[in-house]
């Protein structure tokens, strides 16, 4: 790596949408630490995207809930490459938590945010010293549309991480570190073709009348794809300057009906 090269830190990097927006940024020039809790699929994550890129690529263990293991993550990146430019939040449960008031798991649900709102919060506290130091930074937390309706419970993390996002963007704006959100709309990955198939064989249907089902709730008539999430992140991590901050962006080809003035 350079002394000119960008770095980005992605956070829940053993699966979900962040290989594929890593590798969007990779090709945009940035060099890549992937961090994760599981230690076994985030090296294998990071041996396959570095087999699709030019850049570094490195895989770093961490565990969102613990402090000091945040902190010591930015410590051996800022050791061994000397700058984080961009930090990237995207550790996160996959699994929904809702139902009725009379069960739901209150303990569960309060776990569910402290991995993500407070794993948010200590990564970013973690990088904010070496961002102030290399004169400026990007942040950018990956949120999700839940945040924005009443279908689950833990859309509460989501409506958290775009509050958070908003007062993080205004501490650090003196700082040239911008914070913003990005809420993904319905992407197809192997997770949702899963609850398609799954949600097939409940109503004894094909996985195709499922699928039709959603797409029709989607304007542009299209599943959103992992590189148009990351495409999205990487413009917020190329910005020259800190014009854009405290925003929360949707990308869902129109899959929202709120208006958010």
């Amino acid at each position: 790596m350079s002394a000119q090269q960008r770095l980005a830190i992605l956070t829940g990097g053993s699966g979900g949408l962040v290989p594929g927006i890593a590798e969007v940024l990779a090709h945009a020039g940035f060099a890549i630490v992937l961090t994760a809790r599981r230690e076994q699929p985030l090296n294998d994550a990071a041996e396959r995207l570095a087999a699709r890129v030019d850049t570094p690529v490195v895989a770093i263990p961490s565990d969102a809930t613990d402090p000091a293991s945040a902190a010591a993550l930015v410590q051996q990146v800022t050791d061994r490459f000397g700058r984080v430019d961009v930090l990237v939040n995207a550790a996160a449960s996959s699994t929904p938590i809702g139902g009725a008031i009379e069960s739901v798991e209150v303990d569960a649900l309060i776990a569910d945010a402290n991995v993500k709102v407070g794993g948010y919060l200590r990564y970013t506290q973690a990088v904010v010293q070496a961002m102030k130091k290399n004169g400026g930074g990007h942040i950018i937390n990956i949120g999700g549309l839940t945040g924005r309706s009443s279908d689950t419970l833990s859309g509460l993390r989501n409506a958290a991480v775009s509050h958070m996002t908003k007062v993080l963007s205004d501490q650090l704006a003196a700082d040239n570190i911008t914070v913003n959100a990005v809420h993904p709309g319905i992407v197809l990955t192997p997770h949702l073709e899963e609850l398609f198939a799954d949600l097939a064989q409940d109503r004894g249907v094909s996985i195709d009348v499922i699928e039709s089902e959603f797409l029709a709730d989607i304007p542009t008539g299209k599943f959103l794809s992992v590189a148009q999430v990351g495409r999205m992140v990487a413009f917020l991590a190329e910005a020259q300057d800190s014009a854009i901050t405290g925003q929360s962006l949707t990308v869902d080809g129109g899959y929202s009906r709120g208006i958010f003035l």
